[in-house]
């Protein structure tokens, strides 16, 4: 059992009695203060936790002996110190915490119930606690100047004794409940103030917050919780001596209780938390992340107790974590970027073990990140997609070799490839027929040889082929995408057709570059790929609606910005929508030169737009445009891209992610390409490299991004960073009147040795400004 007796023998120079007098306290204290199981939201237990030895005494006890221990001198009360807590060895677990898990579903709390009715308890009174921001910071002021902290000393120690005294101390209001999710009842502005002058007090003055949490730690619990105690929670939470590593155990057990909490509860502490500020929000995730890094790699392992005794802290903070992550996802835009919920820590543990344990193991309790992706990295994911993938083609092409093995037929090594023959002229037709012909081979590895053409593909005809091809779908004259300037982006063309199989060609593209690790220029919207993980598993029933998405005026702002405004204004308009739009729940689309209508709803021709049901109709018309007017071509697209990229690990990416990994990256860090860059006649001393790194980290970002598409194809960067893209320079033995040419196939750029910086830059500028089309070989 956890209590506070003393760990520490006395001295033999404080006397007897002495002795007797802490024994007797000691005993009072242990069979007064003990901390009881945890009740479990439901039966299912932390994922791998393991139970540890009964009855070991908890760190606690160490640290309550330190914090007991008397001061002598009045400087140590009057210095600012350290906080410093005894090595920590042996610590009881817990009962597990309940993690929720779902056979291989994520669980990163993305979206939330409507308010849930729970069973109020009802709030003790509080103590009546008068002092205020002023007072407070007048007391802090006069100890700095006068070196007597009894009074902040004694504001600390009570207000953090028990949950109780925390609420009488931060709560704005002691005679009223506060028990909706929309307001917490917490003096915000009261709270921070008092941790930001915590860490600049005398250590006892620390020292004695941490006995006060963990007195609260203690109490006896007794039914649910209040919603006092859920602010309380939600105070603690924020405490900065939480990063100091000495404070680890007791952090691990406050982190507990909150994971452990109903869902019910957990709901308020979600709606809570998104009120905190953008700056106190992002410490509050990164101090968690702090956590489980240091608990996975510790830097001074002595430090904390052995991994099997606390099996159940990483569980725990990864949902306290989650909460933070629901938080941040209730609000748009968000309050900081889900990227920084990446833990990189993460990219150095085995993965796949992480993985295949979720798989093996997705409804039972043995914990696994990949039940939390939002802490997951998106290299990290790729690692896990990329190599899941291998699998998948190593197996494939192992079954075709048996199978030729057992018809006693010679193997070929080209059938363990994705064999793509191609003539030029008739491009999109071949890869069609191709990859329609070898459905079953598309998991194996990705070969192109163009027909008549002499050359094994080492990775460049492949490429090619990707590049080629994708800007022959997307030319305007092929019908199939609509280019929107305004957006500059492509989306699907509403026109119906016979033959939906070009579209599913389109989305087998993106799954084999995915695969291949490809980056493709494609120009899609954010919400396709929204789109393309509804839902991230092909279901088994072919009658389920695929590629159909929750999707809103926001969506559609980044596809046809115009027609979004004018519905945007349509929405706020304050006079009589009826009589001056005279519009009804019917639209008309132009077809092959045909207007055609259709109804937003039954009978929508004779349902007059009104500013009662205005809302519906541009939820109906923004539905319509985003979804049902294009379901075949995107259920085609939908099919051909899960076709070559049907795996679980698709359940870990968000949308956002899946993009980058077709795409990549939209940041561009050309330091990192300098370092990368390779070079093939020169030398990167050489002057003419001298002046071309000068002139190219001194471009605005705009050219930077020509430079890369001229050189690459794309003007985005690969999930691996710069390094990735392999970029080449090469000496070009042409006259210097001659421009920059790129063999984007290859990421190479052919420059000739101009003579100074001046001509080099102006060279440079007009090869990759007039770059359409230009150098593709």
């Amino acid at each position: 059992e956890l209590s506070q007796g003393s760990a520490v023998p006395r001295s033999a120079e404080e006397g007897g009695e002495d002795e007797e007098e802490e024994e007797e306290e000691g005993e009072k204290e242990k069979e007064r203060e003990k901390l009881p199981p945890i009740p479990s939201a439901s039966s299912a237990a932390a994922a791998g936790l393991e139970r540890g030895a009964k009855n070991q005494f908890s760190t606690f006890s160490n640290f309550i002996t330190t914090i007991n221990q008397k001061k002598e001198g009045i400087g140590n009360r009057n210095s600012p110190t350290q906080l410093v807590i005894p090595n920590i060895k042996n610590v009881r677990d817990l009962p597990p915490i309940c993690l929720d898990v779902r056979q291989k579903q994520r669980i990163s709390i993305d979206t939330l119930p409507q308010e849930q009715k729970a069973p109020v308890p009802p709030e003790p009174s509080l103590p009546i606690r008068t002092k205020t921001v002023k007072d407070f910071q007048d007391d802090v002021e006069k100890a700095k100047s006068s070196g007597d902290w009894k009074a902040v000393h004694d504001f600390y120690s009570t207000t953090f004794d028990s949950f109780l005294e925390i609420n009488a101390a931060f709560k704005k209001d002691t005679s009223s409940p506060f028990n909706t999710i929309e307001d917490s009842g917490i003096n915000a502005k009261f709270v921070n103030i008092v941790y930001d002058a915590l860490l600049n007090t005398p250590q006892d003055v620390q020292k004695s917050v941490l006995k006060g949490i963990i007195n609260g730690l203690l109490q006896e619990w007794k039914g649910p919780r209040t919603k006092d105690d859920l602010r309380a929670y939600c105070i603690l939470l924020q405490n900065p001596q939480f990063s100091n590593t000495s404070t680890y155990v007791i952090y691990a057990h406050l982190l507990r209780q909150i994971a452990a909490l109903t869902e019910a509860d957990h709901h308020f502490l979600v709606h809570w938390s998104k009120k905190i500020s953008q700056r106190r929000f992002k410490q509050l995730v990164d101090r968690l992340l702090q956590f489980i890094s240091l608990r996975l790699f510790p830097a001074k392992p002595e430090e904390f107790p052995p991994m099997v005794k606390c099996t159940w802290w990483i569980p725990s903070a990864t949902k306290v974590l989650a909460l933070f992550n629901a938080a941040n996802s209730l609000i748009s835009p968000p309050i900081i970027s889900y990227t920084d919920f990446y833990n990189s820590t993460l990219d150095h543990i085995d993965l796949m073990e992480e993985y295949h344990n979720w798989q093996c193991y997705g409804n039972s309790h043995r914990f696994s990140f990949c039940q939390y992706p939002f802490i997951i990295s998106i290299a990290a994911k790729k690692v896990i997609i990329q190599r899941d993938s291998e699998q998948q083609m190593i197996s494939i092409a192992r079954q075709s070799l048996v199978d030729k093995v057992s018809r006693r037929q010679k193997p070929d090594m080209n059938m363990l490839f994705l064999n793509v023959k191609v003539r030029r002229t008739h491009l999109v037709s071949d890869s069609l027929d191709e990859l329609a012909r070898k459905r079953a081979d598309l998991k194996k590895k990705l070969k192109v040889t163009f027909v008549g053409e002499a050359g094994l593909d080492m990775g460049g005809l492949t490429k090619e082929w990707f590049l080629l091809l994708i800007r022959q779908i997307f030319h305007p004259d092929y019908g199939m995408f609509t280019y929107h300037k305004d957006s500059h982006c492509h989306w699907f063309s509403s026109f119906k057709c016979d033959n939906y199989s070009e579209f599913r060609l389109v989305g087998a593209l993106m799954g084999l570059a995915v695969y291949n690790s490809i980056t493709l220029d494609i120009r899609f919207p954010p919400c396709c790929y929204k789109k393309l993980l509804s839902p991230p598993i092909v279901p088994c029933d072919h009658n389920t609606l695929v590629g159909i998405s929750d999707v809103t005026l926001d969506d559609l702002f980044q596809i046809m910005p115009e027609l979004a405004h004018g519905l945007s204004e349509l929405l706020s308009y304050e006079g009589n929508v009826e009589e001056d739009f005279y519009s009804t729940f019917q639209v008309f689309q132009e077809e092959f030169g045909v207007i055609k209508s259709y109804n937003l709803k039954p009978n929508g021709d004779k349902i007059p737009v009104t500013n009662q049901n205005r809302k519906e109709y541009v939820q109906l018309y923004v539905d319509f445009l985003l979804n049902k007017s294009i379901y075949k071509q995107f259920a085609a697209f939908y099919y051909g891209f899960h076709s070559v990229c049907a795996s679980y690990a698709l359940l870990l990416l968000r949308p956002e992610e899946v993009e980058i990994l077709v795409c990549g990256s939209p940041e561009l860090d050309m330091s990192a390409l300098q370092r990368s860059t390779q070079y093939e006649g020169y030398q990167k001393t050489d002057l003419t490299i001298r002046y071309f790194w000068d002139v190219v980290l001194g471009f605005s970002l705009d050219l930077q991004k020509k430079l890369l598409h001229f050189a690459t194809g794309s003007d985005r960067v690969p999930v691996g960073g710069m390094a990735d893209l392999n970029f080449k320079i090469s000496k070009s033995d042409t006259s210097t009147n001659w421009l920059p040419v790129a063999h984007t196939c290859f990421n190479q750029l052919c420059l000739p040795p101009y003579k100074n910086k001046k001509e080099l830059k102006q060279k440079l500028i007009i090869g990759i400004s007039n770059a359409e089309g230009f150098g593709l070989e």
